[in-house]
C-alpha cells in the first residue's frame, strides 16, 4: 500500500485527544458506534473484545491513531480498558457496549493529551487519469508497454492468459497511475472484471503486437471504469522517530 502511495503527499498529524473528544461529544457518536456495533461478529466475545474493535475501525477523522499499532494499543488503548474490566455481561449488548465506549474514549483522548501520536496521513484517488495521461501520450506508451512485455519471462512472451495480462499490468502500472496489483482490493476487483469482460483468459497465443493491444484495450477499459466510480484510499502510519531524523520519508512528494 505504502509503495502505491508514494506520489501523493504525505501529511503529518498530530493527535493529541482533542479531536476524538470532539468526537465522544458530536450528535454523530451514537449512531457511528451503533454502525460499528452491528458489523462485529463477536458472539463470545468480552466487552474489551468489542472495545478494541470498534477502536480499530476509528480513524484519524475522528482523532484515534491507529489502533492496530503495537505501540498505541499497549500505550494507549490498553491503559484505558481498565475502566471497563468488571463488566461480565454476556452476550454483550448496544447499550452496555455504548455507555461504556463512551467511557473508555474519554480515558483514551486524555492518555493522548498526555502523550500525543504523531501519524503520516496520505490519500489517493484512482480515477483513470494516470492512464489517461498514459494512453495520450504515444511514444511513451509504446515504450512503458515493450519495456514491460520484455520484462516477463521468456517462456510467457508470446501467450496470452490473464495471468501474463496480470504480469504485464502489474509492471505497467507505476506509469498508468495504478497502485501494484494486490495493494488495492477495489482496484484488483476492477481489474478481474475488465478481464471478464474482454475475455482475456481464454489462454489464446498471440503475437506481441497483438498482446500490446490487448494491454492498451484493457487500460482503456480499466480508465472508463474509474472515471465513472473513482476509488480513493488511505493510509495511515505512526511515526516512532523523531521527526527530525524521519524528514526525508515524511516530506510530500511531487504527484
Amino acid at each position: 500500500m505504502a509503495a502505491s502511495l508514494m506520489r501523493d503527499p504525505i501529511v503529518i498529524l498530530r493527535i493529541d485527544g482533542e479531536d476524538l473528544l470532539e468526537f465522544i461529544k458530536s450528535p454523530s457518536l451514537e449512531p457511528e458506534m451503533v454502525s460499528i456495533y452491528s458489523k462485529l461478529e463477536l458472539p463470545d466475545g468480552s466487552l474489551q473484545d468489542y472495545i478494541i474493535k470498534a477502536f480499530e475501525e476509528l480513524t484519524v477523522d475522528q482523532g484515534m491513531p491507529p489502533a492496530s499499532d503495537p505501540w498505541v494499543m499497549s500505550n494507549i488503548v490498553d491503559p484505558a480498558l481498565q475502566l471497563c474490566g468488571g463488566v461480565k455481561e454476556q452476550p454483550i449488548s448496544e447499550e452496555t457496549f455504548l455507555g461504556e465506549f463512551k467511557k473508555v474514549a474519554e480515558s483514551v483522548a486524555q492518555y493522548l493529551k498526555e502523550q500525543p501520536v504523531i501519524v503520516a496521513h496520505s490519500e489517493s484517488t484512482f480515477d483513470g487519469s494516470g492512464i489517461k495521461r498514459l494512453l495520450s501520450n504515444k511514444f511513451e506508451l509504446d515504450k512503458t508497454l515493450d519495456t514491460a512485455i520484455k520484462n516477463m519471462p521468456e517462456d510467457c512472451q508470446g501467450k496470452m492468459t490473464k495471468e501474463y495480462l496480470s504480469m504485464v499490468l502489474d509492471v505497467v502500472a507505476p506509469s498508468a497511475g495504478l497502485p501494484p496489483v494486490s495493494a488495492v482490493d477495489q482496484i484488483d476487483k476492477v481489474v478481474t472484471d475488465v478481464f471478464k469482460m474482454l475475455d482475456a483468459d481464454d489462454g489464446k497465443i498471440v503475437t506481441d503486437d497483438e498482446f500490446k493491444r490487448l494491454l492498451t484495450e484493457t487500460l482503456e477499459t480499466i480508465m472508463v471504469q474509474l472515471e465513472g466510480n473513482p476509488i480513493s484510499v488511505s493510509s495511515n502510519s505512526v511515526v516512532h522517530e523523531p521527526l527530525a531524523s524521519s524528514s526525508t520519508l515524511l516530506q510530500p512528494s511531487s504527484s
